[in-house]
């Protein structure tokens, strides 16, 4: 989830997978916060060059 909302990080995923743009997705999910996407986003390239 993120943090404050019951939004679970996999929505995300899921959205940009499907095509959605980060600006569909907080249109969508208007609980969602720009820099805790921007966060989320990182951490997950951050393990991926792990």
């Amino acid at each position: 989830m993120f943090l404050g909302t019951r939004v679970p990080v996999a929505v995300l995923f899921e959205n940009l997978a499907d095509g959605l743009t980060l600006e569909e997705i907080l249109d969508s999910y208007p609980s969602l916060k720009r820099e805790a996407v921007l966060d989320v986003l990182k951490e997950a390239e951050a393990s991926l060059e792990r």
